[in-house]
């Protein structure tokens, strides 16, 4: 049965680094408290004026198409997951990307699922790649989430970073995507929301002067449902696989906030070695954070061929869900 294996992968980070101290000079913190709290010690912020969230996607997609020497005419779709794109309305950031890059004619579009959205992305373009519609699929996230961050806000600020990330989806008879479990479920829309930019309500002077163009997060609510729906998702893909901890090789869940993995790393009584995390010099990078943890732990020689990982993400929407993989040949 032919699956859809990640081929190619790579991340970008910016090169300013935002410290917790520098953060402490800004709002009422300090680098104690974000650290206990968040398990982050720095995160990556996109500087220089006329800068979309494609600045941080691009590098990683051209990296992918020379790894993998794939020509830009051969990519017949690009997927661009993204809670910040380069345009409240059109284009769209992936064409802003293809265009870049000398990508013409493939099909182009932006998922807008929060930091779910990778998942989102790998489970669409399985569905091209098992139905035979593609063959070669680039699906990348960009995220500038420093662009809609309250500089006055001490509970989120510190929060997220900046980064973008790319893979090539190929077809594969041996190795990749065996399960996916995605879900969503409006209820949670206020309690992570970016009010101001879009139709309901657009920028206006006084959406501004009351912080609407800025994120607003309800903490201790959406840790709670976080945790809950990670596991949830992580429990219905292993039960529909017969799968046991001892089949997992990797855990790779999106890197919200260190006390969140650790919850559900608890609460699927996986052992701590098998999880994947590097939130504490990256920070939350929305839909880019699981590639850009996968490709950091495949650098250091982690992930190899035919290893069994379990991806699980949480964001806005709320939308969650877990995808169960295993490792391919894959070019990094």
């Amino acid at each position: 049965m032919v699956k859809a294996a990640i081929t190619g992968l790579s991340h970008y980070l910016p090169d300013y680094i935002l410290t917790n101290d520098e953060i402490a000079t800004m709002v009422e913190t300090n680098d104690e408290w974000i650290t206990t709290r968040t398990g982050i010690k720095e995160r990556h912020i996109l500087k220089g004026e006329g800068k979309g969230s494609s600045a941080l996607a691009i590098p990683a997609v051209r990296d992918v198409l020379e790894k993998t020497g794939t020509a830009p005419e051969e990519v017949e779709c690009l997927i661009c997951a993204t809670s910040s794109p380069d345009y409240a309305a059109w284009p769209s950031t992936a064409c802003v990307i293809a265009d870049a890059l000398n990508i013409r004619g493939a099909m182009c579009y932006d998922i807008l699922s929060a930091c779910t959205g990778f998942l989102y992305c790998l489970q669409q373009a399985q569905a091209f790649i098992k139905s035979g519609i593609y063959k070669k699929i680039i699906i990348c996230s960009a995220e500038k989430c420093s662009s809609f961050m309250n500089p006055k806000d001490r509970t989120t600020l510190p929060l997220f970073g900046d980064g973008g990330a790319a893979a090539l989806i190929e077809p594969s008879e041996e190795y990749g995507v065996e399960i996916t479990k995605i879900h969503a479920d409006g209820a949670g829309n206020d309690h992570l929301i970016h009010v101001c930019g879009g139709s309901f309500c657009p920028p206006s002077h006084e959406a501004i002067d009351k912080d609407l163009h800025y994120i607003f997060q309800d903490g201790k609510y959406v840790f709670k449902n976080a945790v809950t729906f990670m596991t949830s998702a992580v429990s219905e893909v292993m039960e529909e696989g017969h799968l046991t901890l001892d089949d997992i090789d990797w855990i790779c869940t999106h890197q919200a906030n260190k006390r969140i993995i650790e919850s559900v790393r608890e609460h699927c009584n996986a052992p701590e070695e098998k999880v994947i995390c590097n939130i504490d010099h990256v920070g939350n990078t929305s839909s880019a954070s699981i590639p850009i943890a996968l490709h950091e732990a495949a650098q250091q020689g982690k992930l190899k061929k035919g290893d069994r990982i379990l991806l699980a993400a949480f964001g806005s929407g709320f939308t969650w869900g877990s995808i169960y993989l295993t490792w391919a040949d894959c070019k990094i």
